[in-house]
């Protein structure tokens, strides 16, 4: 069985799959923990992305961390098959995964039984040039008129995801949000443990988180990076030391602009999760969280055939 360890960014996500992996092997099952943050497969991207040092890792084995170059494209049916492999080399060893992050797309892509509709190089390309030429507005409109709901769900802002969108309509003749799956329907049997906190908590935790980021020295790390990909430049807190860096924002407004950036994308992350059905939520400051989420992968290997 897969347990995998979900909420917003800023709720302990990381430490809750240590103490869970170090009970699990105390109780006899080891465990071994596989990231599904999309950042944190880039190598050198550590401070902004919250990622765990070797050292605190518990000597916890953990996959699909730092395995791309900042200039690589990042892609979730890459990473989905990545992902799976891991976790059944992880299985056939005996042991529990934990898929651990808060990058909806892609922890929905391992768990849920998610398939990906092929590529049009031609449909790309065009639709590429015309985004390159004319912007997303256009594209958005077109978009919005042959599959609202993915219109309205990918923002008019997103061209990578409206090009996208569009080619697999164009492909398929369905709508884009078609092969999206059954959130009622796993690939593996799955135990899934969510960390919530209230609002005003959360709020005040990621402003302080993006404060100590630059406090560690994030600009330093974004300036020694090079060139960034177009995946690897949306994460937050890179571009907006890079805008410091070239003087286009001081260094109050470059932390300013992150904060605004990763409040919205905890929110995002919040309205995610919460469609996921069957979801163990535990207040992210419980101490009684561990034990709480043992007894909810418990009681769910009990339910579980195949565990």
């Amino acid at each position: 069985m897969i347990v995998a360890v979900v909420g917003a960014t800023g709720t302990g996500k990381s430490a809750l799959s240590l103490d869970l992996a170090e009970r699990l092997g105390a109780s006899g099952r080891q465990a071994e923990i596989v990231n599904a943050d999309a950042m944190q497969l880039y190598r050198g991207m550590d401070i902004g992305t919250a990622k765990l040092p070797l050292a605190d890792r518990r000597g916890i084995a953990h996959h699909l961390l730092d395995v791309l170059d900042v200039a690589e494209e990042a892609s979730v049916a890459d990473y989905q098959t990545d992902a799976r492999a891991a976790i059944d080399e992880i299985l056939a060893r005996g042991r529990v995964p934990i898929l651990v992050g808060g990058s909806g797309l892609y922890v929905s892509s391992v768990i849920y039984d998610f398939q990906f509709p092929g590529t049009d190089p031609v449909a790309r390309e065009r639709l590429e040039a015309e985004l390159s030429q004319r912007g997303p507005g256009l594209l958005f409109q077109r978009l919005a008129e042959l599959d609202p709901a993915a219109a309205a769900s990918i923002g008019p802002s997103n061209g990578r995801r409206i090009v996208r969108a569009l080619e697999v309509i164009e492909l398929t003749g369905q709508p884009f949000g078609s092969g999206l799956p059954s959130e009622n329907a796993f690939w593996r049997p799955t135990s899934i443990i969510g960390l919530q906190s209230p609002r005003e908590l959360l709020v005040h935790r990621l402003d302080a988180r993006v404060e100590a980021m630059w406090a560690d020295g994030l600009v330093a790390e974004a300036q020694g990076l090079g060139t960034l990909g177009v995946t690897a430049a949306r994460a937050i807190g890179y571009a907006q030391a890079l805008d410091q860096l070239s003087g286009e924002l001081t260094e109050r407004e470059a932390i300013e602009q992150a904060q605004a950036l990763t409040r919205r994308y905890a929110r995002r992350q919040v309205g995610w999760f919460r469609r996921y059905p069957g979801v163990c939520w535990l207040d992210a400051d419980d101490p009684a969280r561990l034990m709480t989420a043992m007894d909810a992968i418990a009681t769910r290997a009990a339910e579980t055939p195949s565990a």
